[in-house]
């Protein structure tokens, strides 16, 4: 199953805010990811079991480096309406004070850190619209674990945002070990991580 596309113009203004109600008000199978991508409300099927496992040793590697009052979040909607993106990424990392309460979403802004597992239907959304949605909501750290990339699976930490871009900080294969700068400190073994 492949994501699929449910409206078709990028919106602006009141556009934006019909496009989230749409959103909001989604019918979605269990498990499925319901995300605006440049306007376009896309729905994609639950990730593949290695994908969840990446994800999982990610988080908890993440949870012994960041303080105590932060959390790493699996669902947490992130909105970066600059781009017309309400993203889920696979992890967020995000004081929690920051996390605002009986809402939808947060903006992207409060992030420290977001993390895709690239599945083969959203590879591309994580590696270009995201990329870029990301970089211009100001999150500082960017890594995206690209086990479908063409040759071999692939790592990238992109930082350092500035202008709506990223500067590429590391970019590796899985099996290298990647380090996170502050606030993280943080070095992940990626030998452990399934490929497909």
């Amino acid at each position: 199953m492949s994501a699929l596309a449910v409206e078709h113009q990028p919106p602006s203004g009141d556009d934006w805010d019909s496009v989230v109600r749409l959103w909001e008000g989604m019918d979605v199978p269990k498990g499925c990811k319901v995300e605006i991508i440049e306007g376009i409300v896309t729905v994609a099927p639950p990730p593949v079991n290695d994908h969840n496992l990446i994800a999982e040793l990610v988080q908890s590697r993440l949870y012994a480096a960041i303080p105590s009052d932060w959390g790493v979040f699996q669902t947490l909607n992130v909105e970066v309406p600059s781009h017309s993106g309400l993203y889920i990424p696979d992890l967020a990392v995000v004081p929690r004070s920051e996390v605002p309460r009986g809402e939808s979403f947060a903006p992207a802004g409060v992030a420290k850190l977001v993390v895709e597992v690239t599945s083969r239907s959203t590879a591309v959304n994580d590696r270009v619209a995201k990329l870029k949605g990301y970089a211009a909501a100001g999150v500082p750290l960017y890594l995206l674990i690209d086990p479908h990339a063409t040759g071999s699976p692939t790592i990238h930490l992109y930082g350092e945002p500035n202008d709506g871009k990223y500067r590429v900080l590391y970019a590796g294969k899985f099996g290298e070990a990647v380090h996170l700068p502050d606030p993280f400190d943080l070095t992940l073994d990626t030998f452990s991580f399934p490929r497909p």
